[in-house]
């Protein structure tokens, strides 16, 4: 069949807790293989001759686990490339089936509590989901067990979903394709946005094998037809451009801050016309965070707009800047002020480009991992505060946590406001200093110390601090006098009104938006800095 051909070379297991849309996402990447999907609670309905809650009843949930485990082993001994299948929620709990996945594509479709309450409630008329789900009858007890079930499901996990809109998930084989002839142990986030979804693919080895063209064409970002040309850095290039296949041209900027401005961006488009490039050609960013802004803005403005693969090869741009689609260009007035929204078609995350880092390079992104941590909370969080080193699962979190964000709100309506965490008097600190003599993350750390003291949160001040200084971060300033500050900062892009809001933390993963603090208090929170 035309559709098998297009098929991951493993079988796809869909999990995840029950109203995740496991049946669903199943049913559609079937279809589009041209298979039929296999559905283990149905099955087992088949094999028991009545339903899950009747065998809930009659026998209790051990008896039920033990059939369950049997028929999901099954399943899974028997499937090969082409097979797609949805397992129960609770299958994950037997160490048999975790074992049995591993040879396959297991897909996470990663529904929050409440959304997955109100769509289990929802599922019948008369009493909302309690009839069909037998551990749905109590909502505190559904909020637990979808926290203990999570850390069993990113266990397992090659891929990681979002609830998907009906009808889209047969749009993501190709990735799916892709995660399959990665290198081993490489992971894959489905991005949504409002504006488009894309695939990020996280993995050792990655750079050379996508550059290489190995994993195939059939996904969002490879199209067979398309030329790449590529934007990067004087220093980035000459360690990795070479990696890259049907390169039709490359420009390389000076490197840092100071040169993501419309000069650049001018010599990157007249590169690109000079090079007889089209939108229906593909702009590669390789390298940090200044390179993935410019060459985005470049990639949104060129024609109307081009696609744009971005291959972050920094550690602020691998666990930030690289996802969520803001591009754009720094005036001397203030950062970021010229730029737009676009989408990348796909991001290339490869840990190992982080090798070739300066060790003041590497401390001054794990700034970002730190705010991104803040903002989680939880197990990142955790994590982060006992100083665990940054590796493939850390970076997979912190980019998990910003397209969770922004998949909720991509254009700073509302929630996305938290990512700017540390970040207003940081870019107040970039600019008032000429973009030179902080690197981004340095000027972001000492914003956070701001912030939290703005947020009246001093025992957590004290311990960012520490965090900071064991890096071998700043946690005072100079070259920045306290007033360029404040003019810089009321200056910032997010001000809409009298005053600019600032995004304060009571405790790692409560932050709040839009909050209004006086300027004599962010005066005397920027002095501080300056020790």
């Amino acid at each position: 069949m035309a559709g098998l051909a297009q098929a991951p070379s493993r079988a796809v297991v869909l999990v995840g807790f029950m109203g995740a849309g496991k049946s669903t996402v199943a049913a559609e990447l079937a279809e589009a293989l041209g298979v039929a999907p296999l559905d283990s609670d149905r099955l087992l309905e088949q094999r028991l001759g009545h339903s899950i809650a009747e065998e809930f009843t009659l026998h209790g949930e051990a008896a039920f686990r033990a059939e369950e485990e049997r028929l999901a082993c099954e399943l899974l001994a028997g499937a090969g490339p082409g097979a797609v299948i949805a397992l129960g929620g609770g299958s994950v709990l037997s160490e048999r089936v975790r074992e049995a996945l591993a040879p396959h594509l297991v897909v996470f479709l990663d529904i929050d509590a409440e959304r997955a309450w109100e769509r289990v409630r929802a599922s019948s008329p008369d009493s909302p989901g309690a009839a069909e789900r037998p551990l749905a009858s109590d909502r505190q007890a559904f909020t637990a067990l979808h926290a203990e079930r999570g850390r069993l499901y990113e266990q397992v996990a090659d891929a990681y979903y979002p609830p998907l809109d009906r009808g889209s998930a047969g749009g993501t084989l190709g990735a799916l394709r892709a995660l399959s002839m990665a290198p081993p142990g490489t992971r894959l986030l489905w991005a949504s946005a409002a504006s488009g979804d894309y695939p990020v693919l996280i993995g050792r080895g990655l750079l050379s094998a996508w550059g290489a063209g190995e994993l195939g064409e059939a996904w969002p970002g490879q199209v067979p037809t398309s030329r790449r040309f590529c934007v990067s850095d004087e220093n980035v290039a000459g360690l990795y451009s070479d990696r890259l296949a049907r390169q039709a041209a490359s420009v390389a900027i000076a490197p840092g801050e100071e040169h993501k401005t419309l000069a650049s961006a001018e010599t990157v488009w007249r590169a690109l016309v000079s090079a007889g490039i089209t939108r229906a050609d593909q702009l590669v960013a390789l390298g940090g965070g200044v390179v993935g802004d410019l060459a985005g803005f470049c990639a949104a403005t060129y024609q109307r707009g081009m696609p744009v693969v971005q291959v972050p090869t920094s550690l602020v741009a691998q666990v930030d800047s690289a996802y969520g689609g803001k591009t754009g260009v720094d005036l001397p007035e203030a950062k970021n002020y010229v730029g737009a929204y676009h989408q990348p078609a796909a991001v290339i995350v490869d840990p190992d480009a982080l090798a070739t880092l300066p060790k003041a390079e590497l401390a001054a992104g794990w700034a970002e991992v730190l705010k991104t941590a803040l903002i989680a909370g939880g197990a990142l969080w955790d994590r982060v505060a006992r100083g665990d080193e940054v590796d493939e699962r850390m970076i997979l979190a912190c980019a998990r946590t910003k397209l969770g964000v922004v998949a909720a709100d991509e254009r700073d309506a509302g929630l996305r406001q938290v990512l700017n965490l540390g970040h207003t008097v940081g870019h107040a600190i970039e600019t008032a200093s000429g973009y030179s003599r902080y690197r981004h993350g340095e000027a972001v750390g000492l914003g956070l110390l701001a912030t939290l003291r703005l947020s009246d949160n001093n025992g957590l001040r004290a311990q960012v601090r520490e965090l900071l200084l064991e890096r071998g971060l700043p946690v005072t300033m100079a070259g920045a006098p306290v007033e360029a500050i404040i003019e810089a900062l009321e200056r910032d892009k997010k001000r809409l009104g009298a005053s600019v809001p600032f995004v304060l933390l009571s405790a790692p993963g409560s932050a709040r938006i839009g909050c209004e603090v006086p300027l004599t208090g962010v005066r005397a929170a920027v002095a501080e800095l300056q020790g």
